[in-house]
């Protein structure tokens, strides 16, 4: 077994795990490792060949390639060390991580450890799609990967079911290399995407759009020949008599995305429930010691921008732990519980363990017009600030002052959309 320790170690490589090493490094950290099971890094950013990454951070319009180069650099000049091709096993509440690769088994004792497992996208078997097996079904990030990267068509005639914008993004690239794209095809009544993939990606090109649909069957024997879509209603019920076959050879998925936690979970570190990822403080903190969570693992980001900026304060709070753990045992175990209000499906973080300014993320339930965020300390107002719109592809990043005060554990901090 090889054994070493260090004083950060970061899980994933893809944008979240490389902004979270250089900012340990940054911060004060010695030693940091980077470990992945891929044989590159950068996670997914290498297939998204299209631009807009880093805009918001930069300034500059890159490609995803371009954008992890840059992070890529900035880990290699630092002196992180990088574990490729190396697979996490399991890691215990001592921070002790167990991974094994084509050396053999790895024992890495860390100060801190920084999940950054990214996601995976959802299956036909997720959402229990009826009908045959044949070939021609792929998820949108599978079809993404296989034309950037390996230069294979999926095929000539396209459906694309749920419009996230990964599916919205392939709805272009497929037109761009010539094939039909029959129309992407969306249970809710609004596109799941962000707007911008909506006109760039579809009405640009004059791609359908079905809202209020999904597919009830899908035929084909060796290869898929058609599906059927049919409307759904205000329940989510199937209306009977819409049905609509559509001739095809291709059908792409982009159901959404389930954060990667399966080691959170066997580590015994408590998951939220509807974001899928861990419960975290203001801090990236999890609800085990020491251990920090970034990135898409933690809930699913709308840009890389946004998911960097988090990541590296990640990536600083676990470089000051390992420094303050070095001075000192105590640790806050009280905590302002967050819960979302009205119009509002979830909120991170989920708790609060210090005074002063603080950063919610959250995400509306639906979309909605001019409104008010408002949140409350324990009934007490402590913002109210008006919104032009606000929709749940979009992710809403609000500043809230905590007032100094004794943290009890029975406190609430509620955040609500209002139209009033």
């Amino acid at each position: 077994m090889i054994e070493q320790s260090v004083d950060v170690a970061v899980i994933g490589s893809g944008p979240a795990g490389l902004a979270a090493a250089a900012s340990a490094k940054n911060n004060g950290a010695d030693k940091v490792v980077i470990i992945d099971r891929n044989s590159w890094l950068g996670g997914i950013l290498p297939q998204c060949i299209h631009d807009g990454f880093g805009v918001e951070e930069t300034g500059v319009s890159m490609t995803g390639p371009e954008y992890a180069e840059k992070y890529i650099q900035m880990v290699e000049k630092h002196g992180v060390q990088v574990l490729k091709e190396t697979m996490v096993i399991q890691f215990n509440k001592k921070r002790v991580i167990i991974a094994v690769n084509k050396k053999g088994l790895h024992k890495i004792k860390a100060g801190s450890i920084v999940l950054a497992m990214g996601c995976r996208e959802k299956t036909r078997w997720n959402v229990m799609i009826p009908g045959d097996r044949p070939s021609g079904i792929f998820t949108a990030g599978v079809a993404q990967a296989f034309i950037n990267l390996y230069n294979i068509m999926p095929g000539k005639n396209v459906v694309i079911l749920g419009s996230g914008d990964v599916g919205l993004i392939m709805a272009r690239r497929l037109k761009f290399e010539g094939s039909n794209v029959l129309g992407v095809v969306e249970f809710l009544p609004y596109a799941s995407g962000l707007s911008r993939n909506v006109v760039q990606c579809l009405d640009d090109y004059d791609i359908p759009l079905f809202l209020n649909h999904t597919i009830t069957s899908i035929d084909g024997r060796d290869r898929l020949e058609s599906v059927t879509i049919s409307q759904v209603d205000d329940n989510k019920k199937i209306i009977p008599g819409t049905e609509r076959r559509i001739k095809c050879d291709t059908l792409l998925l982009s159901l959404g995305l389930i954060p990667e936690n399966e080691l959170s979970k066997n580590a015994g570190i408590e998951i939220d429930s509807i974001t899928g990822g861990p419960v975290i403080t203001q801090g990236f903190k999890t609800s085990l010691d020491g251990v920090f969570a970034c990135g898409n693992c933690l809930q699913v980001y709308d840009t890389v921008d946004i998911l960097s900026f988090d990541a590296k304060k990640a990536g600083k709070h676990a470089a000051e732990y390992r420094i303050i753990k070095k001075q000192t045992k105590k640790s806050q175990k009280k905590f302002i519980k967050v819960v979302p209000g009205n119009n509002v499906r979830y909120v991170v973080p989920q708790r609060v363990d210090t005074s002063g300014m603080i950063q919610l993320t959250l995400r509306s339930e639906k979309p909605l017009g001019s409104l008010r965020i408002q949140v409350t300390l324990d009934d007490k107002e402590i913002v109210n600030k008006k919104l032009l719109w606000v929709h749940p592809a979009n992710m809403i990043k609000i500043d809230v002052e905590i007032p100094a005060m004794t943290i009890t554990g029975n406190e609430t901090l509620e955040v609500k959309l209002d139209d009033h």
